[in-house]
């Protein structure tokens, strides 16, 4: 009788051990052209973010928008060119009618080299918007994330890559990639810039206010729309079956029809954009929108020199408001907080001595008058200085002191207008200024105090 032993794996003429079979997939995520086109879609997006920062760094709808915009005029492109190279390689190398061999089918096989350079792309895409949130989340004035937009996107640039992906594999031509990134540019730009008829709906890019926000369902209708459409040329491209087209093709359409049918309703005004923050502790009050709630504060003190100075004045406007649209009855307008990058830099004042002055000016009352009298735009500019001293007024005052003699005597007229309301009294220049503010929308002399 014959024993058998059986050896441990490892040992001398054990039978090896069979070796894991890994996913197609891995190896085309972890090599080659996929990672690469991740890292120039993180770029691509990062430096134009980062150079723009002061433009939407602390206004969360601000990010989202700027985000969209680099999303889709500069990483769609990109995609497209992507995929499109991607979609070239087996005829760069040779090797087509080998793949045509395959076991594997030719969708499963499309796939294969197709989701990768996707998903780096979302990939790379998500950690540049990533570092934009938190660009805004440390300096935020207000409102909050917007992440429907985001996630709309980045199905966009998947479609993108998978669409490049199948015109690669059609079109025999090296240069097929950066023309196309071209054309799409082109297109996308187009399209979200045209301001006439409704098709332009369809375009992943709408050019819209800051204090727009959409429709809970146009990201998923606009997944949709791309999904289906891209969807539909794959399986064109690779599917045995034609008939499988179709199922995309319908859910397409009614997508696009959806998108189109309604138009402008896919955004509406942001409920916040609506609503006032306001400080009733001065005269006049102070009321900031909704979205930047976080800068009152700010606002509140680079307005309180003005706001002391007026305690007990008469006649003037019940608040400064900040809304949409022009200011109500009794109402004065909030010097611009918006766009950022003027006013308001990564949710700080940029120079409130300034802003307290246009404040200052924008309580007058006249700035819809074509012309106004001489004497008045004296008083005026008294007034202004008295509230609010500006410098920038102070290097004015240094150029017309340069000037002719009609500028020279305008000058001296206006610093004698300061320096009689300077030396007032308290009561008196309190009663004379509560004259003043009743006739604050005067364009001519009647009504308005000597001085």
């Amino acid at each position: 009788m014959t024993l058998v032993t059986e050896r441990a794996p490892g040992e001398r003429g054990a039978p090896p051990r069979p070796s894991r079979v890994r996913h197609p997939l891995r190896a085309e995520a972890v090599r080659g052209f996929a990672p690469w086109a991740g890292a120039a879609m993180l770029l691509a997006l990062a430096v134009p973010l980062a150079a723009g920062s002061e433009q939407w760094q602390g206004g969360w709808a601000e990010t989202r928008d700027q985000v969209h915009v680099s999303a889709v005029l500069l990483g769609v492109p990109l995609a497209l060119a992507a995929g499109c190279w991607q979609g070239g390689r087996e005829r760069r190398r040779g090797t087509e009618e080998l793949l045509a061999t395959a076991v594997r089918g030719r969708t499963a096989a499309f796939l294969a080299s197709a989701l990768p350079v996707a998903l780096w792309l979302v990939a790379g895409y998500a950690v540049a918007t990533a570092l934009a949130f938190l660009a805004t989340w440390y300096c935020a004035t207000g409102d909050r994330p917007h992440l429907g937009t985001p996630l709309a996107d980045a199905a966009v640039l998947a479609c993108a890559a998978l669409t490049g992906q199948v015109v690669g594999r059609l079109v025999a031509w090296r240069l097929a990639a950066p023309l196309l990134a071209a054309a799409g540019y082109v297109v996308l730009g187009v399209a979200g810039y045209d301001r006439h008829g409704s098709a332009r709906h369809l375009a992943p890019f709408v050019d819209t206010p800051t204090t727009s926000v959409p429709v809970w369902w146009q990201p998923l209708v606009t997944v949709a729309w791309t999904g289906g459409v891209t969807a539909a040329a794959v399986l064109a491209h690779t599917a045995r079956r034609r008939a499988a087209v179709l199922l995309p093709l319908v859910a397409a359409a009614a997508a696009g029809t959806l998108l189109v049918q309604t138009g402008d309703g896919l955004w509406r005004t942001d409920p916040l954009a609506r609503r006032q923050v306001c400080d009733t502790s001065t005269t006049p009050q102070i009321c900031v929108n909704a979205r930047y709630q976080e800068l009152l504060p700010q606002v509140t003190e680079a307005l309180s020199g003005m706001t002391d100075r007026l305690e007990g004045v008469e006649n003037l406007p019940v608040r400064f408001e900040d809304r949409p649209g022009r200011p109500g009855p009794d109402e004065v307008e909030l010097p611009m907080i918006t766009p950022l990058g003027w006013s308001v830099v990564r949710g700080r004042l940029t120079d409130p001595e300034e802003y307290a002055w246009s404040a200052g000016v924008t309580l007058q009352g006249r700035g819809d008058c074509d012309e106004v009298a001489p004497r008045v735009s004296a008083v005026d500019d008294a007034v202004e200085h008295y509230l609010a001293p500006s410098p920038l007024r102070q290097r004015f005052d240094e150029q017309y002191a340069r000037g002719d003699a009609a500028e020279r005597a305008a000058l001296a007229e206006r610093l004698a207008a300061r320096e009689r309301l300077a030396s007032m009294g308290e009561e008196e220049r309190r009663a004379w200024l509560s004259a003043y503010f009743a006739a604050r929308d005067t364009c001519g002399r009647d009504g308005v105090p000597e001085l």
